[in-house]
């Protein structure tokens, strides 16, 4: 079975887009794949972070991944802080890469933009996460567009390793996802709904009550032709509330808009916030369930003693072949 590696940042609280845009596709990989999952926390802390809200998301971030229908017994769970072979490997890799390349990656010029003392590991953090994909032997990144160069990295930067000391690293392919649903804010229908963002008023966390939830919904901004159907460059807002309803419900969009095609703004958007209700309620349930026990802890340490073990062997051959250690 292939090797499929994804990390999931506790860089915020989760929610629905995190859901339909990364979590559900995990869950679906999980039945394809020998699957990796990590906390990239290191990854994090290259902007700065609460320590103590760190802390708790990353055991928050883990139930709700396991609630949302991550199975531990077919996926590797662990955290990035935890196996120190990461930023071992990391530094030996910024060694084998060019000043050339670390300057293209697009995302450290999206990030740093309008923001003063940015630090080196957000320059870096992209050989960092070649480093997390080579560990591992992974032979698929599911990654958007916007993470691709990151994954092309990590193979340019494997096959110079490669082809100056002999086969050592696997070189990863980026998994596109074909259809790739995309949650946009409920208050900017043209802006993707983000767990960073400071304006929480069109975010639905997967931890937010039913009464927030509902409030949040009933306010999403639509327009005045009060005509349901899907067409994301004319109508953002109610595109957006047929697309949560379409992934929700595993309807096809075509069937979605039969459903609501004699409903007004105000039915819709109801039927959109039950079915969302229900949704989280299911995964809160077992969330509560998950942090009351010592389950969270047992799933990471299972995981930990697995990928320290791997990547133990895989450092070992890397310094062995460059040469490093005690004679």
């Amino acid at each position: 079975m292939k090797r499929l590696l994804t990390g999931l940042q506790p860089s915020g609280d989760l929610t629905l887009g995190s859901l339909i845009g990364g979590i559900k596709q995990s869950v679906a990989y999980q039945n394809e794949y020998d699957s990796f999952i990590f906390v990239p926390d290191l990854h994090a802390i290259t902007v700065p972070q609460d320590p103590t809200l760190l802390k708790m998301r990353i055991k928050k971030n883990v139930a709700l991944y396991l609630a949302c229908g991550i199975d531990p017994e077919k996926n590797t769970i662990y955290l990035q802080s935890e196996n120190l072979y990461h930023t071992n490997l990391s530094w030996i890799l910024e060694c084998h890469t060019y000043m050339g390349e670390a300057n293209r990656m697009t995302q450290f010029k999206d990030k740093s933009k309008n923001r003063e003392n940015v630090s080196v590991g957000l320059f870096t953090y992209p050989i960092l996460m070649a480093a997390d994909i080579l560990l591992y032997d992974a032979d698929f990144v599911p990654v958007g567009i916007d993470q691709k160069q990151h994954v092309e990295l990590a193979r340019d930067i494997a096959l110079r390793f490669n082809n100056k000391y002999g086969d050592t690293f696997t070189m990863p392919e980026p998994l596109i996802p074909k259809v790739g649903a995309k949650i946009m804010d409920l208050q900017h229908p043209t802006k993707k709904m983000s767990k960073s963002d400071e304006d929480v008023k069109g975010i639905l966390f997967l931890l937010d009550e039913e009464e927030v939830l509902r409030k949040k919904i009933m306010a999403a901004v639509t327009d005045s032709d009060n005509k349901v159907y899907y067409d994301v460059e004319a109508k953002p807002g109610i595109s957006n509330l047929l697309t949560i309803y379409s992934c929700l419900s595993n309807m096809e969009m075509k069937e979605v808009e039969e459903k609501f095609k004699d409903s007004n703004y105000g039915n819709l958007k109801k039927e959109v916030a039950d079915l969302v209700v229900e949704t989280f309620t299911n995964i809160q349930k077992k969330y509560q369930e998950y942090m009351s026990s010592g389950i969270v802890d047992e799933v990471l340490n299972q995981g930990k003693m697995k990928v320290q073990e791997i990547a133990k062997q895989r450092f070992e051959e890397v310094t062995k072949k460059l040469g490093l250690g005690r004679y």
